[in-house]
């Protein structure tokens, strides 16, 4: 299944938000997309990326996180949680997940590509 029914994502709840530290991850596996890892900001804003930097596949899961970004923890390249993009000079993009939050849920969109 692709996770979409009639045109419409499919939203899947994966966690609460209170398991996911302020200014930390978490990571699922999912059987859609891997290992999704989840990242809560210190202003309780919810990201999820795929759980592989774009430089050398490294864990993005365990970097660390700092606004709305994270650092790499093999190599020090800095990930906009927001977009998955590579902050410059490095290039490239880790792939995003839809996510939100409700009522304390965070649900993934697994079905699409963010």
């Amino acid at each position: 299944m692709d996770g979409s029914i009639a045109g419409q994502t499919a939203w899947v709840e994966v966690c609460r938000l209170e398991e996911i530290p302020r200014q930390g991850s978490r990571v699922v596996a999912t059987a859609a997309r891997g290992e999704v890892a989840l990242f809560r900001a210190l202003d309780d804003a919810v990201f999820a990326l795929e759980d592989r930097c774009p430089h050398k596949g490294g864990p993005l899961s365990q970097g660390i996180v700092h606004g709305h970004a994270v650092t790499c923890p093999l190599h020090n390249w800095v990930i906009d949680l927001a977009s998955g993009e590579a902050v410059a000079p490095d290039k490239g993009c880790a792939p995003r997940i839809p996510v939100r939050v409700e009522a304390g849920r965070v649900l993934l969109a697994l079905g699409g590509r963010g």
